[in-house]
């Protein structure tokens, strides 16, 4: 097992900057403090560290999940809305890295409309930080969201998901056009512990080449499989998990407008009643939320037997805390 002081002051980017060792070590901590919140027993890992939380975008559950999880740790966390900061004005990310430093011991960052925009800020911002970066969404990937969805997997089907089928697929909605980070972090993460993945959608909404190819290599090492369909029904038939959510097209995301009219030619993407008796009789419905209800999916199914997501949800909380934990406990040593 992965010293767990070892992770102090790491970065935490994309799920495969760490190793499998690594991430069972997050997940493993995450379960204690998940048990120990429901005791209300102490858990202050991080007293007086302050943890910087700047958001280039909208979060409910990925801000309070961290804001909430930063002071049950014992610390705090500044929320920073980056319109309101000097980054709207062109401040760089080697001088808000180096500052921020100086302040505090972590710095969140939520960059995730922009494709090829967010991560490369990212990685810049940590190239001149001193303290660890987290991730809280980019256009690659949603490592944090990834690590819950693993976390609530394990609670359901055990610790060993060698086999497992997931379907992930597209389905439409007509509010923005999201980020693909979602899918990409579940093809870049589940398969590394042995889980097969199916990817769905129709044409034109493919995920980004690069990390398609990264995903597959990793996947190779881990066990898992990645296999493609451009069918819902297809993806769901025998699917122990579904996870359908909806992600914009790439070559369009400069122009939402375009982007959501070719969407809605594919209003019957839909996860519904008749789409779930495809899958497992036991199977899984998750979704990272917040779902368009009535367009990504019906109420009966996000609200009916199959549904873990509020499950999902609340291991944001517990992962997130896992994470600041292992990373900033030893960030200023």
């Amino acid at each position: 097992m992965t010293d767990r002081a070892a992770l102090g002051g790491r970065d935490y980017i994309e799920t495969l900057d760490w190793t499998t060792e690594e991430i069972e070590e997050a997940l493993a901590l995450s379960s204690e403090l998940k048990e120990a919140f429901a005791r209300g027993a102490p858990h202050r890992l991080l007293s007086d560290k302050t943890l910087f939380m700047l958001f280039l975008d909208k979060s409910t559950r990925t801000r309070n999940a961290f804001e909430a999880g930063m002071t049950q740790l014992g610390g705090h966390a500044h929320f920073l809305d980056a319109e309101k900061t000097q980054v709207a004005h062109g401040e760089s990310p080697k001088d808000m890295g180096i500052i921020l430093s100086r302040y505090g011991h972590g710095l969140a960052i939520r960059h995730d409309l922009v494709p090829y925009e967010g991560n490369v800020y990212m990685r810049e911002v940590a190239r001149w930080a001193d303290i660890p970066v987290i991730n809280l969404q980019c256009d690659v990937d949603h490592p944090t969201q990834t690590l819950a969805d693993l976390m609530t997997l394990r609670e359901r089907r055990g610790r060993d998901l060698r086999g497992l089928r997931v379907a992930v697929s597209w389905a439409f909605a007509p509010s923005y056009a999201k980020p693909l980070s979602v899918p990409q972090g579940l093809l870049m993460l589940l398969p590394r512990f042995g889980i097969d993945v199916v990817l769905a959608h129709p044409p034109g909404f493919d995920l980004m080449p690069e990390v398609v190819k990264r995903a597959e290599e990793a996947a190779a090492a881990g066990g898992g499989k990645i296999t493609y369909v451009d069918d819902m029904d297809a993806a769901f038939e025998g699917g122990d998990v579904v996870y359908p959510k909806s992600w914009g097209r790439l070559d369009l995301f400069t122009d939402e407008r375009a982007a959501l009219a070719d969407a809605a030619k594919y209003r019957d993407w839909i996860c519904d009643a008749r789409r779930m008796s495809l899958a497992r009789p036991d199977s899984l419905y998750m979704h990272c939320l917040p779902a368009d209800r009535g367009s990504e999916v019906t109420d009966e199914v996000i609200d009916g037997p199959h549904s873990v997501v509020y499950d999902e949800a609340e291991n944001r909380l517990h992962t997130g805390k896992a994470l600041m934990a292992l990373t900033m406990a030893e960030a200023t040593a």
